[in-house]
């Protein structure tokens, strides 16, 4: 498979436009990842898309396998999607006023969430996780909380941190700008380590608000919280009054219609997050997040309780039409069948196409969402996802972007499918990273 170019006068080159992005925008990116520093080279500049393809300032096609890094689970420019869109800016950008979309909108999110019983829009990932860890400190009258080494929720500063020294020990920052005194309350832990786990809640049970964690983590590639570990994590929190708050930024209606925690209820009887937080799926591309609770959580919140929280732009008019648009589509009968089964045949096809070649490869997916590694077995924490083969993936990587298949840019991303991924769209990327692994 090779990629297919068509030029036009407005053309530039992806490396005049990101010469001219550096000197305007810090890096040439307006997001660190963009700017292809792990993988090296030029980063993409995109001009179009459509369906599962994206086309380039140069016009060059790519097989689209990041999706707006998970939201376009429909594809770019669905037209029931863009219908909406364009109706409902037709009304109006904005108008700092409440609106039915935003009920609408919000009923819809609740009824495939069982958990939940109310919800609050806000306008980014990093604004529901650090909100929601606010409710969290507030409803309980604690300060502090645990997350896991790998997890990311955002660039709050409490929440921008890594692991200290020793187990269950107490993170330090991971960005210049984040004093220490900050993160003092944060307590860093290692991803399906059910050891530290109860160290840490025998040490800090009784001052822990919450523990927040990214079910299916996401952002060191594709790593999902056994089983037992999960059971464990949960009977921790409520013997000790914390909080469980899931992450669903990523998960949340791109594994499964009632996103990870769905896929853990069907396997650990009567279990639930006692929060939730959104984001891509919901706004189908727009800027559009949220965070749910117990109704009882959520009444600490303002207007009603001592729990500030506020946006200008939060439930957006037209964000929450494309939103709602999204999940009217993705909630029709057989939808996430078909998804996860195309997202199966590609990691199946991936796998098979390296073991032709002799490559260690293994990969995982649910639903929409998919990873790999260079390594023989899934990893199941940071430290080893950040052991496997970087150069590898990097050398794979560029030989895939040349043959027209875009993926994430580092090895630490995880990867989308979407319902206009055909069958030859799949399997053009299994020819490619066939002749791919050649090269890696």
């Amino acid at each position: 498979m090779s990629t297919s170019s068509t030029r036009d006068s407005n053309q530039t080159t992806n490396a005049a436009a990101f010469e001219r992005a550096q000197r305007v925008i810090p890096g040439g990116v307006n997001s660190p990842v963009r700017a292809f520093r792990a993988v090296g080279g030029t980063p993409r500049f995109i001009r179009r898309a459509e369906g599962a393809h994206m086309w380039d300032v140069e016009g060059r096609k790519y097989i689209d396998y990041i999706g707006s890094w998970g939201p376009m689970i429909l594809g770019h420019g669905h037209p029931a999607v863009l219908e909406a869109v364009r109706r409902a800016a037709g009304d109006g950008f904005s108008f700092g006023a409440p609106t039915e979309a935003e009920v609408e909108l919000a009923e819809a999110i609740i009824a495939q969430v069982p958990s939940i019983e109310q919800i609050r829009l806000v306008s980014s990932g990093t604004e529901a996780a650090m909100s929601a860890l606010r409710l969290a400190r507030g409803a309980t009258g604690r300060p502090k909380f645990i997350k896991f080494e790998g997890c990311y929720h955002g660039h709050a500063d409490a929440l921008l941190v890594k692991a200290g020294s020793g187990l269950a020990t107490f993170g330090f920052p991971t960005s210049a700008g984040v004093p220490p005194e900050v993160v003092q309350h944060t307590i860093v832990l290692e991803f399906n380590n059910v050891q530290q786990l109860e160290e840490a809640f025998d040490t800090h049970g009784a001052q822990l608000a919450c523990v927040m964690i990214e079910p299916i983590a996401g952002n060191m590639n594709f790593v999902r919280a056994s089983l037992p570990f999960m059971t464990r994590l949960r009977e921790l929190c409520t013997k000790h009054g914390a909080l469980l708050v899931f992450d669903e930024v990523m998960t949340g209606f791109r594994v499964a219609l009632g996103g990870a925690q769905s896929v853990y209820a069907g396997l650990i009887p009567g279990f639930k997050p006692d929060m939730s937080v959104f984001g891509k799926v919901i706004g189908g591309g727009m800027p559009l997040a949220a965070f749910g609770a117990s109704r009882d959580i959520m009444s600490q919140l303002a207007p009603l309780g001592p729990v500030y929280q506020a946006g200008t732009l939060s439930g957006n008019p037209v964000a929450t039409a494309c939103g709602l648009a999204t999940l009217r589509e993705i909630s029709r009968p057989g939808f996430y069948e078909a998804l996860g089964a195309s997202t199966r045949l590609l990691v199946e096809g991936l796998s098979g196409a390296a073991r032709e070649a002799g490559v260690p490869f293994v990969g995982d997916s649910e639903g929409g969402m998919f990873g790999f590694f260079f390594a023989d077995q899934l990893p199941q924490n940071y430290g080893v996802v950040m052991a496997t083969d970087k150069e590898r993936f990097n050398r794979f990587f560029h030989a895939m972007l040349d043959h027209g298949v875009y993926l994430a840019p580092a090895l630490y991303e995880a990867g989308f499918v979407s319902a206009a991924h055909s069958a030859q769209d799949i399997a053009a990327t299994v020819d490619a990273a066939r002749e791919a692994f050649r090269s890696a």
